[in-house]
């Protein structure tokens, strides 16, 4: 009867320390290479390239599972065929603006040293995203991301974050002081980045927050138009 009891007692430890340990820090899945942690969540480290991967399901289905672990490199892609879109021009078609026919069609990977994919929609943004086995960010988790991060000011065109006026972008982390207390590139300027949220379009918001407007995003001096995107994985405490 002895034995029983503290056999029971030892059971009733372990699954009290298995508890306690899935609830402890530790215990938190740590992000891919290609991502942050954001508190529970993964945040891309840089703005998304956007790939098109033929056959996902077929020839490239090997290729499409590294998208979604965060290891594909520019080498796989372009092995298996893939193409960068969103350089030059807006060709995401068949990927519609309305998001249609984007399903298995584009890609966001989070890259070093490439020019980030610009001119995507909203919807195509969320697409990219949702095949790539992610979600747009936030706000709230966007800025948590970019927390930290060096307030705009002069710009000597070579570390500092790229809010100069000549209308370039660089390459995805090539503005080396331009990262977050948690690890994010470009948070600030280089070009806009869509987040999940749908709100009003600010009237006031001219800049970063100065004594006029207390809550204005990083996104008021970036550049082009109809932005790129930044993905967020799945809660990384599940």
């Amino acid at each position: 009867m002895l034995r029983k009891k503290m056999l029971l007692c030892l059971v009733l430890k372990l699954a009290i320390a298995r508890e306690a340990a899935a609830q402890s820090p530790s215990a938190v899945k740590r992000c891919a290479a290609d991502a942050i942690a954001a508190g529970t969540l993964c945040l891309d480290r840089y703005e998304a390239t956007v790939w098109r991967v033929s056959d996902p399901a077929g020839a490239n289905a090997t290729l499409v599972r590294r998208i979604q672990r965060g290891v594909a490199t520019r080498a796989a892609l372009v092995a298996r065929g893939a193409t960068q879109l969103g350089v030059l021009d807006d060709d995401y078609e068949p990927c519609a603006d309305s998001g249609r026919g984007c399903a298995g069609e584009i890609y966001a990977v989070s890259l070093p040293s490439e020019t980030p994919s610009s001119r995507l929609t909203w919807f195509q943004a969320q697409e990219a995203c949702a095949n790539s086995g992610k979600r747009l960010p936030t706000s709230a988790e966007w800025q948590l991301g970019a927390n930290g991060t060096p307030d705009p000011g002069p710009d000597d065109g070579a570390t500092d974050c790229n809010t100069g006026a000549t209308g370039t972008v660089d390459a995805t982390g090539a503005r080396t002081a331009c990262v977050s207390a948690r690890g994010a590139f470009d948070m600030v300027g280089n070009v806009e980045e869509w987040v999940a949220d749908w709100l009003p379009l600010s009237t006031v918001c001219v800049g970063w927050a100065d004594s006029a407007t207390t809550r204005c995003a990083s996104l008021a001096r970036a550049r082009p138009s109809s932005g790129p995107v930044r993905c967020c994985a799945a809660d990384r405490s599940s």
